[in-house]
């Protein structure tokens, strides 16, 4: 299965995520490409919508492989296969997540300046991405969910591969995913459409989110209104 683009595979996911709808729900998406996969999950739920940032640790030859993750809470997760195939150095290592903590505060900082936390104590949190490669943000993700008082932990996410999924069930109460290939490659290479998500499209996305949880709602028991007579 292609994707379109991100908000094809949320209403897609959305579909299978419709048991849901009567717990006490908040979703986060990881930003940036995984905001608008959870905008739309958020929207079909009739859910709040909130972000876990999370910052990939690339190894420095090779940034799209992730040796590890960082995410808020002090969360930190080191994939140890990926660091002993690469023969990566403590140095390189620290290097890496010195300057991946910089943009991580940053990020949050600028986020929560705008949009403070929704709390998820108690609740079911459905962390989701636009997919998975190692892991390791979504593993990451999980752990922060958790440390703000998730009571279940529900992993959303378009496509992984089959091998990685079936170690993430450990960090998350539930799994939920469209496409379990075999033989991965690339997220990107399950969309047709995958450009780059920018922070201003992930405000712009928390922003109508926050628009919509704002409006009132009628009361089951009221009356529609009527139109003045004329």
């Amino acid at each position: 299965m292609l994707f379109d683009d991100r908000r094809d595979a949320g209403r897609q996911l959305a579909e299978r995520l419709v048991h849901l709808r009567d717990e006490d729900l908040i979703v986060v998406g990881l930003p940036r490409g995984g905001v608008p996969v959870a905008y739309e999950i958020a929207q079909a739920l009739d859910a709040p919508l909130d972000v876990i940032v999370v910052r990939k640790l690339g190894v420095p030859y090779q940034p799209e492989l992730a040796f590890g993750a960082i995410g808020e809470d002090d969360a930190r997760v080191i994939n140890d296969v990926v660091v002993a195939y690469t023969g990566l150095a403590g140095a390189d290592m620290a290097s890496v997540e010195r300057r991946e903590r910089e943009e991580l505060a940053r990020r949050a900082e600028r986020l929560r300046r705008t949009y403070p936390r929704v709390t998820l104590s108690g609740r079911t949190a459905v962390v989701v991405d636009d997919g998975i490669a190692t892991g390791a943000t979504a593993r990451a993700a999980c752990q922060v969910a958790r440390a703000r008082g998730a009571q279940r932990v529900v992993l959303a996410v378009p496509v992984a591969p089959r091998d990685t999924l079936a170690m993430l069930r450990d960090v998350a109460d539930e799994v939920v995913c469209l496409e379990l290939p075999t033989w991965f490659s690339a997220v990107g290479c399950w969309y047709r459409r995958f450009g780059q998500v920018s922070d201003a499209e992930v405000a712009e996305l928390l922003r109508r989110a926050a628009e919509v949880a704002s409006e009132p709602q009628p009361n089951a028991g009221d009356d529609p209104p009527t139109s003045p007579a004329g």
